[in-house]
């Protein structure tokens, strides 16, 4: 099926008599016969649901969908992107162990690889993504595990090479893990291209109506494990908490998603509640059609802000002007990035704050990626908790705005940036 196909009606396959659309399974068990059936449930022996943190008929249908989307080979939902993110790393490194990330990523995940996982045990080197093979590479170390990047960089809009990454990646013996987030698998499939693991905060377009927050991770199935044992003992050596159990002899290409699910979600739990599954296939339903007039309407958006002379800078891939625009047109589906613009005003830090007080239609919110336009300040909020220092290696000037631009009627978008514009020039 094609993408827009897989949208609608992928994952869940009703049988005669059954609901035409996906139930929630509001149930933390499900019933068994016997003992020995549920036995061999807890020994990983047969695949079936009996506790809802770790598998749950909603869950698995959704996850089903987005496998198809990305052209993966399974897929674990979790209660938030940044868990995603965490369960991503976590499921390869454990203390004494190293990745590589690039430092252009969103704020939390900065945090979360530079101070939370530091007291795991867990380094992290963070690298300029449009830095040579040659400087990237120096950043290896015989005990890195992953090389970490975004698709499109949140918030400063940096389009990852994702060709360029893999190769790098693969050449140290390390999969290519990936957030998706900003491009969709709508624009952009990263397995397509080299990478080796996605992951989404799917409260963003996913979801695409701010109602649940959740994440997922997929894998493609492509890297070879077992080719590197010593690199990746949790899944090539046997586990004792399931009776020495090898995860890539007895799940081959599943291997990845089964530890993750049978191990982080097992002792961690951060699993999505049933309804906020079904929130999300809802929103996945439309995906397809949301995407595209995010994409038309910020570029609109962009040529207009590229007329207006109190603008300082942008940075939107679908201007011919851009840095990242070949790269874009290359990698994404019909050169369409996302439905996010950053730019600056003149004047700086103070008079961006200004600006983005002056809207009225657009509002200030923690989030972006929904059906209504939205904006925030970066180095005022999400990247609030970073040093001025760690500011500008992320990439987030003190006067870049963070325009998410939505889905409405796009002459009423421009008005309200139009009349904020006037407000702060009087």
């Amino acid at each position: 099926m094609n993408k827009g196909t897989i949208c609608v009606q992928a994952g869940w396959e009703p049988k005669k008599g059954e609901p035409r659309v996906l139930p929630i399974y509001q149930s933390t068990t499900f019933k068994y016969e016997t003992s020995e059936q549920m036995a061999k449930l807890f020994d990983l022996e047969e695949a079936g649901f009996f506790y809802s943190r770790l598998q749950n008929p909603t869950t698995e249908a959704v996850a089903k969908k987005i496998t198809a989307l990305e052209g993966g080979v399974a897929t674990i939902l979790t209660a938030s992107g940044q868990s995603a993110t965490f369960y991503a790393i976590f499921n390869l490194c454990s203390a004494g162990d190293h990745l590589v990330s690039t430092s252009a990523i969103y704020g939390g995940t900065y945090n979360l690889f530079a101070i939370t996982l530091k007291k795991l045990g867990i380094e992290v080197s963070f690298i300029n993504q449009d830095a040579s093979e040659e400087e990237i590479v120096a950043a290896f170390r015989p005990n890195t595990k992953c090389l970490f990047g975004e698709t499109i960089s949140n918030p400063t809009l940096q389009v990852l090479d994702i060709a360029k990454m893999a190769t790098i990646a693969h050449s140290q013996g390390v999969p290519l893990i990936v957030d998706n987030t900003f491009a969709t698998p709508i624009n952009c499939r990263p397995f397509e291209l080299g990478a080796d693991i996605v992951m989404h905060s799917t409260s963003k377009y996913m979801d695409g109506h701010a109602t649940q927050v959740g994440g997922a991770v997929i894998d493609s199935g492509n890297f070879d494990w077992a080719a590197y044992p010593d690199k990746f003992p949790g899944l090539t050596q046997p586990d004792e908490s399931y009776h020495g159990l090898v995860y890539t002899e007895a799940f081959g290409k599943g291997a990845y998603i089964t530890k993750c699910t049978v191990q982080l979600m097992r002792d961690l739990g951060a699993s999505p509640a049933p309804q906020n599954s079904f929130l999300l296939n809802l929103g996945l339903e439309t995906l397809h059609l949301r995407v595209a007039r995010h994409c038309e309407n910020a570029q609109a958006v962009a040529e207009f802000l590229q007329g207006v002379s109190d603008i300082a800078w942008i940075n939107y891939a679908g201007l011919p002007s851009n840095e990242y625009h070949e790269l874009a047109k290359r990698q994404f589906d019909g050169g369409r990035s996302c439905g996010v613009i950053c730019f600056g005003i003149k004047g700086g830090r103070e008079r961006a704050i200004r600006f983005i007080d002056s809207l009225k239609m657009i509002a200030i919110v923690t989030h972006v990626a929904d059906t209504r336009s939205c904006v925030l300040h970066p180095a005022s909020h999400t990247h609030r908790q970073l040093s001025d220092e760690q500011l500008l290696e992320a990439g987030v000037k003190p006067d870049l705005i963070r325009l998410s631009v939505g889905i409405e009627d796009i002459a009423d978008i421009i008005a309200d940036i139009e009349q904020a514009l006037s407000a702060i020039a009087e």
